[in-house]
């Protein structure tokens, strides 16, 4: 399930990710989250992932590639800071290795600072 975030700064949207991850999710929550910081000209977006994340159904990934091509490739100079918080080791490691893809500044914090993540992708 992915669901929003409510006390989010101001300009910003968080996300947050638990159980297994659906199409429906990108649909629902997701997209049109991202569409709607797109559409004010710029993504601020902080993603959660705690230990209950428990990955993607595989058509999910095929939205999250769709998503990330759509609007992380077309809108990319919209995008300036990405906060990643998550204490699972696999993620953290996909960041490292692939973080450099993403557009704006991509920053990864550990659970416990999720506050300092929200005033990251504010500042």
């Amino acid at each position: 399930m992915i669901e929003r975030i409510e006390d989010m700064p101001e300009g910003t949207m968080g996300f947050r990710f638990t159980g297994k991850i659906t199409p429906a999710d990108y649909e629902d929550v997701l997209i049109p989250g991202i569409k709607e910081m797109v559409d004010g000209g710029e993504v601020r977006c902080l993603c959660e992932l705690g230990e209950e994340f428990d990955g993607y159904e595989a058509a999910a990934m095929w939205e999250d590639f769709k998503t990330g091509a759509h609007y992380a490739i077309r809108d990319h100079s919209v995008w300036s800071r990405l906060a990643i918080v998550t204490d699972i080791d696999w993620i953290g490691h996909m960041v490292a290795l692939f973080g450099w893809l993403s557009p704006g500044e991509l920053k990864l914090f550990a659970a416990s600072d999720g506050d300092a993540a929200k005033s990251w992708v504010a500042g």
